[in-house]
């Protein structure tokens, strides 16, 4: 069966859960780098814990350039593989990269000069800020591939092919897994140590998700199809914003809340906090992964004017999403004490944490209909809606309320702040959907 006849005409239901198991592998995967090196660095002490908490801004710009340019071209190409223009997809698989590998040394470049003044801005506490800037330094060196194996992934997922999209992050995944004991522990380089491991997990996934794109009916990455021209510019920016919205407020909203917690509650409170999001970030990567799925089934469909695929494939998404945010928020809210010790032994840790991550595990079964409302309009074309859909949750919504709700209620405002965020950017992403919905 040739892409096209598969993405059109296999049912709905069976197509997504094909096509999102190997996104939510790859989801996961993605979550464990910041996982895997909390943990190993949580061994060391709460400052270091801290330390690696106040990068995660910085990483999540990178991210947001990535995924900017990898949606950017992944959502265009698609539909125009949809609609049978394939010029113009092998044209935008090509200028979509090479405009992330620019922009990411560029960013490497900035990132190393100025990281100290960045990591103080980020959060870093006056003791652990040599640890931050260690750290800093070593991810930025890693920008270029991390951005560039954003873009390959998202290509890759847009055209159908998730196999040898996950296939590349797991790869990189399993070095970074091997290296963080092995450099942190034993050879005792500490935060450097997981900084390192890290960054190595990404060459190694920009490495293998490269590999893949040379294979079978994917599109190739050539450098006579860059076209840096108005067209593609204008395209990637109406197609990656949403991300580049999301992500960036993500790291803004990371600094915001790194700052709170640094001021509210010292290290502890930095350190619980970071702990808090990687498990949320952990379960969200698998509701992501799934959404994923649904992604290339809606923008090849839209594209090919089968709107109604479009919409049963939004619903199907939605319900059963809804059912394993509801399930792991349960969880979440039982076992919260045991999950913040996992990442880090201190009771002061613990108890900020426990706080902060059962108000979380309240709010979890409400983000599959955000998620999955921001990820339709985005794959439809929908740029400005989109956009203002993914900037509802960590821009519009959370910023107003990190920089009033713990001057009024101290540590309680930054514990409770992602969770009351998350119900107000419900109300904004889903009537938003329900309005394109109507119109299919």
């Amino acid at each position: 069966m040739d892409r096209r006849t598969k993405l059109t005409q296999t049912p709905v239901p069976g197509l997504i859960l094909e096509l999102s198991v190997p996104t939510i592998i790859s989801m996961l995967v993605t979550a464990i780098y910041n996982a895997a090196d909390k943990f190993f660095v949580g061994r060391i002490s709460t400052e270091a814990s801290a330390a690696v908490g106040v990068a995660f801004p910085a990483m999540a710009v990178i991210q947001a350039i990535g995924f900017f340019y990898g949606h950017g071209s992944g959502n265009f190409l698609s539909r125009m593989m949809g609609a049978g223009k394939h010029k113009e997809a092998s044209e935008m698989a090509s200028t979509g990269f090479c405009l992330a590998m620019l922009t990411g040394l560029m960013a490497a470049l900035l990132g190393i000069g100025f990281v100290k003044p960045l990591a103080i801005a980020m959060g870093a506490t006056e003791a652990g800020l040599a640890d931050s800037m260690s750290y800093m330094r070593i991810i930025m060196i890693g920008a270029p591939f991390m951005m560039g194996q954003f873009v390959i992934n998202n290509q890759l997922r847009f055209q159908g092919s998730a196999m040898y999209a996950m296939a590349g992050l797991m790869t990189g995944a399993v070095i970074n897994v091997i290296l963080d004991p092995l450099l942190i522990l034993v050879c005792g380089m500490g935060v450097s140590g997981a900084a390192i491991a890290t960054v190595s997990g990404q060459i190694t996934s920009f490495i293998v998700l490269y590999i893949g794109s040379t294979r079978g009916e994917n599109i190739r990455i050539k450098l006579k199809n860059i076209r840096i021209n108005g067209f593609y510019i204008k395209e990637i920016i109406n197609g990656g914003c949403p991300s580049l919205f999301r992500q960036g407020l993500a790291a803004i909203s990371a600094m915001l809340l790194n700052n709170a917690a640094r001021d509210y509650g010292g290290a502890a409170a930095l350190a619980a906090m970071s702990n808090v999001n990687t498990v949320v970030m952990s379960l969200s990567s698998a509701l992501i992964g799934f959404g994923q799925g649904y992604q290339p089934v809606c923008s090849f469909n839209y594209g090919a004017g089968i709107k109604e695929r479009v919409k049963q494939g939004y619903w199907f998404c939605v319900k059963w999403g809804t059912v394993f945010m509801t399930l792991a928020g349960i969880l979440c809210f039982i076992f919260a004490p045991a999950i913040i010790r996992f990442f880090r032994d201190d009771d002061a840790v613990v108890a900020i944490g426990t706080v902060a991550l059962r108000c979380q595990a309240c709010v979890l079964p409400l983000s599959a209909a955000t998620v999955l409302s921001n990820m339709m309009l985005q794959s439809i074309g929908k740029g400005v809606k989109a956009s203002v859909s993914s900037s509802a949750r960590n821009g519009i919504c959370f910023i107003p309320l990190i920089l009033i709700l713990p001057n009024l209620l101290g540590i309680l405002g930054v514990e409770i702040t992602q969770s009351i965020a998350d119900v107000l950017a419900l109300c904004i992403s889903l009537p938003m959907a329900l309005t394109e919905i109507k119109k299919m």
